[in-house]
């Protein structure tokens, strides 16, 4: 669509980051086409509608893509870049934390959580243990 309809510095992306600083997890959602929207916009990317609004999310996902960073320890060490696509739909760029980098995988069941530093909200995922027997009755 429009390319106006990302803006970094725009009103949703401030609501975005002002509820992730209070330790909340939001996304979009258009009335008018129910497209699940990330990053926040302006403007529906699927239809063009401005009718959006905000919903917490299940925080549930899968890891789509994973890659490692490599840092030397002085400098904080490795750590992973995961794509995860959400249960609601849109898929985003985040961390898998609490794994050493390369345990993390593709179709790895995650977890959201916000963490707050300095006073900011960081979006995070966390591994999801998954009960395979339970996953197999449901087959």
């Amino acid at each position: 669509m429009n390319d106006n309809a990302i803006n970094p510095a725009g009103p949703a992306a401030r609501v975005y980051a002002e509820t992730l600083a209070a330790g909340r997890f939001r996304i979009q959602r258009c009335q008018d086409c129910d497209s699940a929207i990330f990053y926040p916009r302006e403007l529906c990317p699927a239809c063009g509608s401005g009718d959006l609004h905000w919903f917490a999310t299940s925080g549930r996902g899968t890891v789509y893509a994973t890659t490692t960073v490599r840092r030397k320890e002085e400098a904080g060490g490795d750590y992973n870049v995961a794509l995860i696509d959400l249960e609601e739909g849109p898929r985003l760029m985040s961390r898998v934390d609490g794994l050493s980098p390369d345990a993390v995988c593709i179709g790895q069941p995650v977890r959201a959580r916000v963490a707050v530093e300095e006073d900011q909200g960081v979006l995070l995922f966390d591994a999801v243990e998954v009960d395979r027997q339970r996953e197999k009755d449901h087959e």
